[in-house]
């Protein structure tokens, strides 16, 4: 049975619109003339839409609210009131927050409009046959909603959070029509954040000090760059070397595979991860929204990055990130022959994918 439909605003209990915009007196501009002008309206305000409101998506819209990155959101999933109710939760805490516009509904195409940044969390992972199934599914789905992502908001940037996301951002960059520096892939930014809080908790310092980066594919097969982990400038694994007599490079692995494995340690316990990766695509929001131009971890077209490898592939390597999408990908990487192997092997599995899907 379907909800008794709270109203979200007096308008949809009868209350005149017009009306009410005459509590305020509008105060007009006077002219070098001495004549009285209207106001002009301010300049556009700052879209974000996210697509998919589980509790990824949900994660990432409320800390986008709680730390004023965006003027309007808007919500879409494929489950009217499931959305609607996620709106006016989020409403009802607007006394609390930066104050923002929030829509939501099914509707693609008309709901993120003229968007700044959109942030694709669908398609939510289903039980499939084989992982081939599963990102037949997947694309199905995105060949849904990226076309009207693209009509509605042309110049707008795309996050994909969805996983196997290297796959899906190089299939939302194929059905976009986007320039690849307008496709981003979360990628390896929560694993390097697991990496560095891991790391911190060992040194005893603050996790934002730690300079660290996973790359490569998302999932069990990404790489830790220990050698260029840095604290307050000092190289991290020459110290641990020194100390620890058996951190050798079986201690490396385990703790790379404790890392990768983060997620499925917190779905196991909670059931799904939502809090990390909603402050993680927080934070790339702001510095694309922002032109804060930081370095970040994600996935993006790798094609000319990979030693050895030249197919249009997205992994993740360290990007600078800016209004106007990828600025630049790190080109110097310090790699040793086993991770240089490691990461082309993961470029061919990869483009394996890509190509088996016919994009």
């Amino acid at each position: 049975m379907s909800l008794m439909k709270e109203a979200s605003s007096l308008s949809e209990l009868g209350f005149d619109v017009d009306k009410g915009a005459g509590f305020f007196r509008q105060v007009p501009s006077s002219g070098h003339d001495g004549e009285m002008t209207p106001l002009q309206p301010c300049e556009r305000l700052t879209k974000v839409s996210v697509i998919g409101a589980g509790n990824v998506g949900m994660a990432i819209a409320q800390t986008i609210l709680t730390q004023g990155l965006a003027d309007e959101i808007a919500l879409v999933d494929a489950e009217a009131d499931r959305v609607r109710g996620e709106m006016l939760d989020l409403q009802h805490a607007a006394a609390f927050l930066p104050r923002f516009r929030i829509v939501a509904g099914t509707d693609v195409l008309a709901l993120t409009r003229g968007s700044d940044l959109v942030i694709i969390t669908v398609p939510r992972e289903t039980t499939a046959a084989s992982r081939m199934d599963q990102l037949r599914r997947n694309v199905a789905l995105l060949r849904e909603v990226v076309p009207a992502v693209a009509e509605g908001s042309p110049e707008s940037l795309l996050v994909v959070v969805s996983n196997p996301v290297d796959v899906l951002a190089y299939a939302a960059w194929k059905l976009s029509g986007f320039p690849s520096s307008r496709v981003i892939g979360s990628g390896t930014d929560l694993d390097s954040a697991r990496l560095r809080c891991l790391l911190a908790e060992h040194l005893g310092v603050g996790a934002q000090d730690v300079q660290a980066y996973m790359v490569g594919a998302h999932g069990d097969g990404a790489l830790a760059l220990w050698s260029s982990v840095r604290v307050g400038g000092m190289p991290v694994l020459s110290y641990l070397q020194k100390t620890h007599s058996s951190f050798d490079a079986e201690a490396l692995e385990g703790i790379r595979r404790a890392v990768v494995g983060g997620a499925r340690e917190v779905i196991g316990l909670k059931g799904y991860t939502s809090w990390a990766i909603g402050y993680s695509v927080a934070s790339l929001a702001r510095s694309l929204l922002r032109d804060q131009r930081r370095v970040y971890p994600v996935s993006v077209l790798a094609k000319g990055f990979v030693p050895g490898d030249a197919h249009e592939v997205f992994l993740s390597l360290p990007a600078r990130l800016g209004r106007r999408g990828v600025l630049g990908v790190a080109a110097e990487l310090e790699l040793t022959g086993h991770e240089e192997s490691t990461l082309r092997r993961s470029a061919e599995t990869l483009w394996g994918y890509c190509q088996a899907l016919g994009l």
